[in-house]
């Protein structure tokens, strides 16, 4: 008696582009790649050659054509600093009512206080990203914003930062959404990056 050969379907890595407007978050980014080589995800950042919002946007709206999910991280300083506010929140509206598989993530002033989110719960107001690094200094004293800083083997920002990202996930999400009265307001739902990837 012979026995019929089952077949296993093959289930392949989500497949999810991430647009930024910065080094340090494809630095970031890569980091998570590199480090949680488990990860069912096949995460591609992509840095747009023109970063206006509204190329941004329109790159979001692209790439959701094509990957499983696009997430969007925007730091709102230079959103502010150009008075963009409102710009950013009708693109956002939009993707949220109208591109299903795409998120919008939100760091203000810039991804330095989502680190500085890995030592401290607080939320003063923010004017520009130097502010948040002044901060984040007081616990990573080396810090730089430079590649060697991000990337060194053994030793990269992820790793460094990888046993506070708990309490990072949980400082991020008791802020709760983004409040357009209270823009300056340092805020960050990266948490909802990690979620995605079913990182904790």
């Amino acid at each position: 008696m012979t026995r019929s050969k089952r077949k296993i379907p093959f289930i392949g890595k989500s497949k999810y582009a991430v647009i930024i407007d910065g080094e340090t978050e494809y630095w970031y980014l890569k980091m998570i790649q590199r480090n949680e080589r488990h990860s069912k995800i096949d995460i591609k950042p992509e840095i747009p050659q023109k970063k206006k919002l509204i190329d941004q946007y329109i790159k979001v709206k692209e790439l959701s054509n094509i990957y499983d999910k696009v997430i969007w991280i925007v730091d709102l300083d230079v959103v502010i600093k150009e008075s963009k506010l409102k710009e950013f929140i009708k693109y956002k509206h939009d993707l949220e009512q109208n591109i299903k598989n795409s998120i919008t993530i939100i760091n203000q002033p810039c991804l330095e206080y989502w680190l500085l989110l890995h030592f401290s719960s607080s939320s003063p107001n923010f004017t520009i990203c130097g502010e948040a690094e002044a901060l984040l200094k007081k616990h990573l004293t080396d810090y730089s914003k430079k590649q060697n800083y991000f990337t060194k083997q053994n030793n990269d920002i992820y790793l460094k930062l990888r046993p506070h990202l708990t309490k990072a996930i949980d400082h991020s999400k008791k802020q709760g959404d983004f409040k357009v009265e209270s823009p300056s307001k340092g805020f960050s739902n990266m948490h909802k990056l990690f979620e995605e990837l079913g990182i904790n």
